[in-house]
């Protein structure tokens, strides 16, 4: 019998587990049958691996040396196979491809990019809050492709093989009861809007609320948010009277609610296209970006609000990252 992979993870199980009962379980064999085939892994070895006691088992010299080759090669082959599987899916045509969003207006247009890319390909979408699950989904293999946003400089970190696209950079917008005094304004001083009541984001990974009260905080004004709400629940507050928040400025208006551009332009928002480097959009990946980028412009006029900032700012650059 030559020593394999397997024969290394088994040695692992029983280390970890401490006993070959519990190893047993964990393994889905029966205690004898691993009992058995630990016998025959010492006999290739040369010597015990563990001393069976009535506590349990602990590793012997031998299998402590063991032990920390295997702990040394094992994620090598994990990180090969993996790697070879990626490889292997994106060396033929996808015969399924998931796709994660936040929420950003771009979702729709790369699903049509990608049906028409890769026709005949089973297309399935889902969406998340924050950018990092969904870099983690990536990262895992349980996504092929997102659209992903953050403020410029809070980038998330990027899994290994997961690589970042900038889509478009753009302002952020003040979003206002429709009645509200500052509505009748063509843009909206960040420093007025700070006296108001917010209704935010509650505070987690994708860092939002953390960036719009830091900027903020340059006017000398802390938020006072009342009220934590994302998406629907956000707008309606507002749409209620309640509050003032921010949005994008793809946002399209909705009766009740008002979307003036913010005076200087202080808050941005990028999107960004993420996809992992073996995976099967990665050969379709420029292609992919010119589609969403050129129906994202098409699509601009549904938003009123950013038309009018565009035609007033034509050359204006985004921030750094």
């Amino acid at each position: 019998m030559d020593l394999e992979i397997r024969h290394l993870r088994v040695v692992c199980a029983i280390a970890e587990a401490g006993s070959l009962t519990r190893a047993a379980a964990a393994l889905r064999m029966t205690q004898p049958g691993l009992s058995a085939q630990l016998r025959r892994i010492e006999n290739l070895l040369g010597g015990a691996l563990f001393d069976r006691r009535r506590a349990g088992s602990a590793p012997t010299a031998l299998g402590e040396l063991v032990l920390a080759r295997a702990h040394a090669i094992l994620p090598g082959v994990d990180q090969l196979l993996a790697d070879t599987e990626r490889a292997a899916r994106s060396a033929v045509a996808p015969t399924r491809l998931r796709v994660g969003s936040v929420g950003t207006p771009f979702l729709g247009h790369l699903l049509l990019a990608v049906r028409e890319l890769l026709p005949g390909t089973e297309v399935t979408a889902r969406g998340q809050h924050a950018s990092g699950p969904l870099l983690d989904d990536l990262g895992a293999g349980r996504l092929e492709v997102a659209v992903l946003g953050a403020h410029p400089g809070q980038e998330p970190p990027a899994p290994d093989g997961v690589l970042l696209h900038p889509l478009v950079t753009e302002p952020l917008f003040a979003l206002l009861p429709a009645e509200h005094p500052l509505a009748d304004a063509a843009e909206v001083a960040l420093d007025r809007l700070a006296e108001e009541d917010w209704a935010a984001p509650r505070m987690d990974g994708d860092r939002t609320r953390e960036h719009w009260s830091s900027v903020c905080a340059r006017t000398g004004r802390a938020l006072r948010i009342p009220y934590e709400a994302e998406g629907r629940q956000l707008v309606e507050i507002v749409r209620a009277g309640l509050a003032v928040s921010l949005c994008q400025a793809t946002f399209i208006e909705v009766p009740g609610v008002a979307v003036r551009p913010l005076a200087g332009n202080p808050l941005w928002y990028r999107h960004l296209l993420a996809w992992h480097r073996d995976g099967p959009l990665a050969r379709h990946g420029a292609a992919v970006l010119r589609r969403v980028r050129a129906a994202h412009l098409d699509a601009r006029p549904g938003s009123p609000a950013h038309e009018r900032w565009r035609r007033q700012h034509p050359e204006e650059p985004p921030p750094p990252a």
